[in-house]
C-alpha cells in the first residue's frame, strides 16, 4: 500500500520540513542545532516509518494497527507541514506578482485548512466509520416478471472482516442483525470480504452464516479475495484463494463465479449472474456467466468492480440491474466531491442508461477505519413491475 506511493510520501516529508526550515525558523534568534534537531526528528521517524512499511512483501502488514498508525501519524505530522508550505508558496507568488502585500495570505488559509482536516481526520475515525446507514431505493421496470413485483434485495458490499476486529467487531454483528431486519428476499454481497488474507474471515464464520433471506445469499469475489495483495509462491496464492471461497461457502453463501443461478416464483423466475472481478487477468468473462441465459431474461449482475457496468455489461440488454461495490465512495466525500470520481465515471450511487441500472454500493467497511461524509451502508432495493 504505501510502496504504491512511497516517492510522494518521502517528497512531502522532506521538501515540507526543508522550506519551513529554511524560510522560517532560520530566520529566528536562538534557533539552536538542538532546537532544530528536534524539528527534523519527527520526519526523519516518519521517513524511517514509511521506508519500513513500503519495503514490506505483502501490500500492508499482516498487524493492519501498523497501517491505521502510520496513517494517523501522516494526518498529524506530515499533512500539516505540507499544506503549510504549499499554501506558505503560493501566498509568496501572490504577494510578489499579484497583490504587492508584506501580508503573506497562504498562511491563514493553510491554519484554516489544518484545523478543519484535524476535525474531519478525528470525526471519521471515531464517529463516521461507525454510523451505518440503510439506502431504500425503488427500481420500477416495464418488464419485470409480475411475481416477482414488490421482491427485495439487500446489496452490501466490501465487509474487511480483517479490520473489524477487537472494539470494531460488533459493527460486523450489527450490520448482519441490519440486514436481516430488512427481511429481504435476497441478500447480495458483492465482494472484498477480507483484507489481503483468508484467515480474516475464519472467525467471522458464525456471525456471517446468520445472514438470513427467502433465496439466500449470492456473492461474488472482489479484488481483496484474491492473493494479489499478498506475495505468495503460484502454489500458496491458489491455496489461499480456494480458503477464500471455502469460507464464504462455510457462510451458507452461495458464490458465484462466471455463473448464475436462476429463481423462480411459479411460472416467473429472474436470472441473479456473478461475474469474477473486472480487473484480474483472464479472470471475469460475462459470456461464460451468461451462457445458457434465455433472450427474454431479467437479469441482475453482481459484479465487484463498476467499471464493468460501461465497459460491457450494459451492452447485453438482459442484464437489467447491475450491483457493485469496490470504491467505497471514496470514504471521504466533501460537498459531494469524491476522490475516486477521477477514476470511475460510476462512483457511487444510482446509475440509469436506457432502463438499464448500476448501483454502486459504499460498502460498510474499509482497510483503512475511517468515514467523512459518506457513511457505510446496506443498500435495500425493491423492484416493481410499472404499467407498460
Amino acid at each position: 500500500m504505501v510502496a504504491r506511493i512511497m516517492i510522494p510520501l518521502i517528497i512531502a516529508i522532506m521538501l515540507s520540513d526543508l522550506y519551513i526550515d529554511q524560510h522560517y525558523w532560520q530566520h529566528h534568534r536562538g534557533y539552536r542545532w538542538w532546537k532544530r534537531l528536534l524539528w527534523w526528528l519527527p520526519s526523519m521517524g516518519m521517513l524511517v516509518y514509511t521506508l519500513i512499511l513500503g519495503t514490506i512483501r505483502n501490500f500492508v502488514p499482516d498487524d493492519l494497527r501498523w497501517v491505521n498508525l502510520y496513517m494517523l501519524l501522516v494526518g498529524i505530522v506530515v499533512y500539516p507541514k505540507a499544506v503549510f508550505s504549499l499554501f506558505s508558496i503560493l501566498g509568496r507568488i501572490f504577494r510578489r506578482f499579484i497583490v504587492h502585500t508584506h501580508r503573506n495570505w497562504g498562511t491563514p488559509v493553510a491554519t484554516v485548512i489544518i484545523l478543519v482536516s484535524y476535525f474531519m481526520l478525528a470525526y471519521g475515525s471515531t464517529v463516521g466509520f461507525r454510523r451505518l446507514k440503510v439506502v431504500h431505493i425503488d427500481i420500477s421496470y416495464p418488464d419485470l416478471p409480475p411475481a416477482f413485483d414488490g421482491y427485495r434485495i439487500v446489496h452490501f458490499s466490501d465487509a474487511h472482516v480483517g479490520t473489524l476486529t477487537g472494539s470494531l467487531r460488533h459493527l460486523l454483528q450489527r450490520d448482519v442483525d441490519s440486514i436481516n431486519a430488512q427481511h429481504p428476499d435476497l441478500i447480495a454481497f458483492t465482494g472484498d470480504l477480507q483484507n489481503i488474507q483468508p484467515r480474516e474471515i475464519k472467525p467471522v464464520v458464525p456471525l456471517l452464516s446468520q445472514l438470513r433471506a427467502r433465496d439466500g445469499v449470492v456473492s461474488v469475489l472482489g479484488n481483496h479475495d484474491y492473493a494479489e495483495y499478498v506475495k505468495l509462491p503460484a502454489a500458496e496464492a491458489a491455496a489461499n484463494c480456494r480458503q477464500t471461497i471455502a469460507y464464504e461457502q462455510a457462510c451458507g453463501w452461495q458464490l458465484l463465479r462466471n455463473e448464475h443461478r436462476v429463481i423462480r416464483r411459479g411460472r416467473d423466475s429472474i436470472v441473479v449472474a456473478g461475474e469474477q472481478n473486472l480487473e484480474l487477468p483472464d479472470s471475469a468473462d460475462f459470456t461464460r456467466t451468461m451462457r445458457g441465459v434465455g433472450p427474454s431474461a431479467f437479469a441482475i449482475v453482481l459484479q465487484h468492480n463498476p467499471k464493468a457496468w460501461d465497459g460491457h455489461i450494459r451492452r447485453d440488454s438482459r442484464a437489467r440491474l447491475t450491483l457493485s461495490g469496490h470504491t467505497h465512495g471514496g470514504q471521504l466525500s466533501v460537498f459531494g466531491l469524491r476522490a475516486t470520481q477521477i477514476a470511475y465515471r460510476e462512483d457511487y450511487g444510482l446509475y440509469s442508461k436506457n432502463g438499464q441500472y448500476l448501483y454502486v454500493t459504499s460498502g460498510i467497511g474499509g482497510l483503512v477505519p475511517f468515514r467523512f461524509g459518506i457513511r457505510p451502508e446496506i443498500a435495500v432495493i425493491t423492484l416493481h413491475r410499472s404499467p407498460h
